[in-house]
């Protein structure tokens, strides 16, 4: 197991996923495959990865754990529990990405909005899970919803 080599392709795997959910935005008949696989199925491939590459570091760095920040310090001295916390963040990122996607289109957001968040998401994951909440709570004022 590289784990230089799964970041890599994690990397690329999860940049073709958000570019799929830009599309879905736009191309309705995709939707459904398209959330399918963003939001289940390579979330899931990358929980896997992320299983084996945690194992794998605490096994590197024994002293390592998530009891202290010294202790997660430690555990990411290991490249591959610090590929698996990469993982981590790729996968939940874009199950976030795809929930804003599904949510905001069954709630009538406006696609320009939902489109705005996902980077925001992509790049800094709670930052556009707050945009969306944002948006989420004051739907009423402007999609004509109460």
């Amino acid at each position: 197991m590289n784990p230089v080599l799964i970041f890599t392709l994690g990397n690329q795997v999860a940049l073709l996923c958000w570019l799929a959910l830009i599309a879905a935005l736009v191309i309705p008949a995709a939707r459904s495959a398209i959330w399918r696989t963003t939001g289940l199925i390579v979330p899931s491939i990358m929980a896997c990865g992320y299983v084996a590459l945690i194992l794998a570091g605490r096994a590197e760095a024994p002293d390592g754990g998530f009891g202290s920040l010294l202790q997660v310090r430690t555990l990411f001295a290991s490249d591959a529990a610090l590929a698996a916390g990469w993982l981590h963040y790729l996968a939940f990122d874009l199950f976030v990405g795809t929930w804003i996607s599904r949510t905001g289109l069954h709630a009538g957001v406006p696609r320009l909005l939902i489109l705005a968040c996902l980077p925001l998401t992509f790049l800094a994951g709670p930052v556009g899970l707050l945009a969306f909440g944002i948006l989420w709570v004051g739907r009423g004022m402007w999609s004509g919803r109460p």
